[in-house]
């Protein structure tokens, strides 16, 4: 390694980029085979002898900005420490980025311009099912490259999308079948927000409560995006008294939510509620002291007491402030950028369709998660978390279990 690069590496990347070079993920900027324009780049994408552009379309405003903003500090930050490392096949990575703006076809809009103008040789984007079933259609005609990081309801398979995050199996089944171990709970009150994403996530939630966990669903709710108004659903959630609250709803509402049961006086004394939504990125705007003993499904803490996510969570501090938090979602969008390097330099080429190929079967050893595996149907093969939250915004991970190989499509629940 070049004393400048060696310099680079120890200001940005410290302890975690560390751990990557000594695990092949990093690599210096030599490259034995020939890295020439011509021969890695052969279908217009934006890449040239020094530089390559990559696309970052997350919502920066309107009400999921409270949940994205960290994907886009987390992509960022893994785009400066692969620049510092020398970059890809010796190339920069120059990032254009676009706003969702919280709305569908806003997605689809920028999608095409990052693809079809821009020619982005990927995309680290979306958030919402919506958002990513709206640009999905754009990446599939434009032969486009999708890494998403959240955790979704499955049901979905695409060659031009690698999903970071993890579908219902890993999350939705597995969380359930812990809580209702944990609690001994056979009454379930599902509440969503309304779209894609929670009302297929409570579809499969209700068909394992019922077939696969012999309980019941007392009451079924989906309030619209952005909604600030709970009062209503509270008080059915009151009669009704489920052992759990089975929660989805996302973004600003978030918010409103929680201040409203506890003011309600449905706070975790009263109730248990299990959350597929919540990460330490809503924390920060709910408030610890609005869900202090509330459970979370995620695979990942960022209370995840390993070095390398010790490493992790310094950097990102260091970057983004002391006040920054990390959630489940912005370290999966954090692979993203990694992952797509990984794929290039063992593909050998930029090519959208060479890289798609070269991904599949790759472990990344350091995950601040832990080690991931890619599939061949394009999920990560990673384990569950169940946290509780403290009144401090973190979460105590109570359960951890082995690793989950994706199914995003399982028998009987499609």
């Amino acid at each position: 390694m070049s004393n400048l690069n060696r310099r680079n590496f120890m200001r940005v990347g410290g302890a975690l980029a560390a751990a990557l070079l000594s695990a092949g993920i990093l690599t210096n900027t030599a490259f034995a085979a020939d890295t020439s324009t011509a021969k890695v780049m052969t279908t217009g994408l934006a890449v040239t002898d020094t530089t390559v552009k990559v696309g970052i379309l997350h919502s920066a405003t309107g009400t999921m900005a409270i949940s994205e903003t960290g994907s886009i500090q987390a992509e960022k930050l893994a785009i400066e420490q692969i620049n510092a490392m020398g970059g890809i096949l010796g190339r920069k990575v120059e990032v254009i980025q676009e706003d969702g703006a919280s709305d569908w076809p806003t997605f689809a809009e920028k999608a095409k311009k990052l693809l079809a103008s821009d020619k982005v040789a990927a995309v680290m984007g979306c958030w919402t099912s919506a958002s990513r079933k709206a640009a999905l259609p754009v990446f599939e005609k434009e032969n486009g490259l999708l890494f998403y990081p959240t955790f979704y309801e499955g049901l979905e398979q695409s060659k031009n999308v690698f999903y970071t995050g993890q579908e219902a199996t890993q999350q939705i089944l597995a969380g359930l079948d812990w809580i209702a171990k944990e609690k001994k709970a056979k009454t379930f009150y599902l509440i969503g927000s309304d779209y894609i994403w929670p009302r297929t996530s409570m579809k499969i939630a209700r068909k394992h409560i019922e077939q696969h966990l012999h309980g019941s669903v007392v009451g079924e709710e989906y309030i619209a995006l952005g909604d600030t108004q709970f009062g209503s659903v509270i008080n059915k959630i009151k009669l009704k008294k489920p052992d759990v609250i089975y929660a989805a709803v996302v973004g600003g509402s978030n918010v409103a939510w929680f201040k409203q049961l506890n003011a309600a006086g449905l706070n975790s004394a009263k109730q248990t509620m299990l959350t597929i939504s919540v990460t330490e990125d809503e924390v920060l705007g709910i408030g610890g002291e609005n869900l202090a003993g509330f459970y979370s499904a995620m695979k990942y803490f960022q209370s995840l007491d390993t070095p390398t996510n010790k490493s992790f969570v310094a950097a990102f501090k260091k970057k983004w402030g002391d006040k920054s938090v990390i959630g489940d979602v912005t370290q999966a969008a954090y692979l993203g950028p990694w992952l797509y390097k990984a794929a290039v330099e063992r593909a050998g080429s930029f090519d959208v369709d060479k890289v798609q190929a070269a991904l599949p079967g790759y472990v990344f050893k350091d995950a601040p998660e832990g080690p991931v595996t890619v599939e061949k149907n394009h999920h990560l093969t990673t384990k569950l978390r169940i946290g509780q939250w403290g009144k401090d915004g973190q979460a105590k991970i109570v359960y951890t279990s082995d690793y989950i190989k994706p199914d995003p499509f399982p028998k009987g629940y499609q």
